[in-house]
């Protein structure tokens, strides 16, 4: 293993109603990253994402161009401390 990430994602653009959480989640889980993702109440979804910074680096370029249904707007990135948490990726409600 390489150096260990943290990071906060806020997602925007056509990201409800076209499967977004549940392919975050797929990709997350092929990448082996830990976390979650939710829908939130204005129109975007969140995600908190760690692991290995080149797989959490990989799921923030899947979360850019997104699921086949969405269109990515913008895709907020802020990093924070590696906290080692979680060690499964789900989607919350």
């Amino acid at each position: 293993m390489g150096e260990y990430a943290r990071a906060h994602l806020i997602i925007s653009g056509k990201v409800q109603g076209v499967y977004f959480r549940a392919e975050t989640q797929r990709a997350a889980l092929r990448l082996g990253v830990a976390g979650w993702v939710r829908n939130k109440r204005d129109g975007t979804v969140e995600a908190d994402v760690e692991g290995d910074k080149k797989d959490v680096k990989a799921l923030i370029d899947w979360c850019k161009s997104g699921s086949p249904l969405s269109r990515v707007d913008n895709v907020n990135v802020s990093w924070e401390d590696y906290q080692g948490a979680s060690h499964t990726f789900e989607v919350r409600f």
